[in-house]
């Protein structure tokens, strides 16, 4: 009987790797200087900024300049949305299928004069690339397309997505939240214009991310102002502890991605085939690519809040950890197509750097025995 937590919600948030950890609790305490500050103590933590900058920037191929850094991937997202501001381009085109921030952004735009384009996808959860095409006028600014769904772990075609955006010279916000760390990423082989990112999901701290800016996209105009650190366009002390956790943690992940991603797939795929041993179980967004370590798992004749009470010590979660207690159906199952019936029946199983063949296989046991009695 498996009686510590088993977790399998790496989606929602990660453990702090001991070696991240370990890496920034200095900077709570010995080397505490404010980084700003112009006396060599100052100046040694400044250095170890730029160290851990230079890390984040090789893991997503693109120069430190043009790293910002912020409290999280949703910050990152708001500031990217409300910073672009453009008189003469006012229309924005929106999966679907993002998350809350960037919905909840692009709607904060529409009450500001923007108009916004919200684009369907298709049953496996997948944005069609004529209708992305046919839907850029000539006063595009923006198009928001997220790299892996944060519910389903469904890839999107960026690149391709992209080349589109870019001969209609508009840009590309790309939320990668979901994907730095865990799959290989290379923002100018993409062509990615804006692109946040948050540590907690890949083994780093909660409060500490960053957006991405290429260096041809106009200034951004500046959510919070003060100081004038980074340039004016995110003032404020920086988080010393939490840039250097997330400096580590994208130096841990760019050398251990490899590895990690062959293993926790292997886990994937285990949790997989023997849940869909279960009579109507099927995988939401099944077909479509999807990154190694997500499986959205509809359970019909099951209430999906119900499992997860008594799932009892396994953690799961019925869809973003930031919708998920309002208890209504999944917005993402609901634009791929999934009747609500079924949408309140599928669970999304993240797993992660931890997760052993334990637990994968004392999770199955567990599933499989509750399925069968909620159902009676």
């Amino acid at each position: 009987m498996q009686s510590s937590i088993v977790y399998l919600d790496y989606n929602a948030t990660t453990p702090v790797d001991n070696r991240v950890l370990n890496k920034m609790l200095p900077y709570f305490s010995s080397q505490y200087a404010n980084p700003s500050s112009p006396h060599l103590f100052g100046i040694e933590v400044l250095e170890q900024i730029e160290c851990a900058q230079q890390d984040l920037a090789h893991l997503i191929g693109c120069g430190p300049s043009e790293l910002i850094y912020t409290s999280g991937a949703t910050e990152a997202i708001n500031l990217a949305l409300k910073g672009i501001e453009n008189q003469n381009r006012r229309h924005i085109i929106c999966a679907s299928t993002e998350h809350t921030a960037v919905l909840d952004s692009c709607s904060f735009m529409e009450k500001n004069g923007y108009t916004v384009t919200y684009l369907p996808v298709s049953k496996d959860g997948v944005i069609n690339l004529d209708l992305l095409k046919n839907s850029l006028r000539s006063d595009t600014l923006l198009v928001c397309i997220m790299l892996v769904n944060n519910e389903t772990g469904v890839i999107q075609d960026i690149e391709s997505i992209a080349g589109i955006v870019h001969r209609s010279s508009a840009l590309l916000l790309c939320d990668a939240t979901q994907a730095v760390g865990k799959i290989p990423i290379d923002v100018n082989k993409l062509g990615i214009d804006l692109m946040p990112l948050s540590a907690h999901k890949f083994c780093g701290p909660k409060g500490i991310g960053a957006l991405y800016v290429n260096a041809n996209v106009p200034r951004l105009t500046p959510l919070l102002h003060g100081g004038q650190q980074q340039g004016g366009i995110r003032s404020g002390t920086l988080n010393v502890p939490g840039i250097i956790a997330l400096g580590e943690a994208a130096n841990i992940a760019q050398k251990e991605m490899v590895i990690e991603t062959e293993q926790i797939k292997s886990l994937r795929d285990y949790l997989e085939s023997a849940l869909l041993e279960i009579e109507d179980v099927f995988i939401n967004g099944f077909s479509a690519t999807r990154i190694h370590n997500t499986s959205n798992v509809c359970f019909p004749g099951v209430i999906a809040q119900q499992l997860i009470l008594s799932l009892g010590n396994i953690a799961v979660s019925n869809g973003s950890a930031c919708s998920a207690i309002t208890n209504k159906p999944s917005h993402v199952l609901q634009a791929m197509g999934l009747e609500n019936l079924y949408s309140l029946s599928s669970i999304r199983f993240s797993l992660g750097r931890f997760t052993t063949v334990d637990e994968i296989s004392y999770t199955i046991e567990t599933v499989k025995k509750l399925v069968n009695k909620l159902r009676q």
